[in-house]
């Protein structure tokens, strides 16, 4: 049976302006190959319970990283990816 997280993950697609903007967003400087290896690790360790979808995006929430994901539901394009702080 094929899981939110397993079809997310197989479908995964990228832009070229998300991979600046995660760059900007996570102030690091990954080239865009590592953004994809980063953002796949993070998804394969997140427990499918962290993966919701509201309205028409996913969001995958990584408290172990301190990030959270935001994926288009229907296209499985990244949007952006946001730290998190719980304070």
């Amino acid at each position: 049976m094929s899981t939110v997280k397993d079809t997310i993950i197989k479908n995964l697609c990228y832009t070229d302006l998300v991979y600046k903007r995660i760059n900007n967003k996570l102030n690091t400087n990954f080239s865009n190959g590592k953004i994809e290896k980063y953002i796949l690790k993070i998804l394969h360790e997140t427990d499918d319970n962290s993966f919701s979808k509201i309205g028409k995006n996913f969001y995958v929430s990584n408290v172990e990283n301190d990030v959270r994901i935001t994926i288009n539901s229907n296209t499985f394009r990244v949007i952006t990816v946001d730290k998190i702080s719980l304070v």
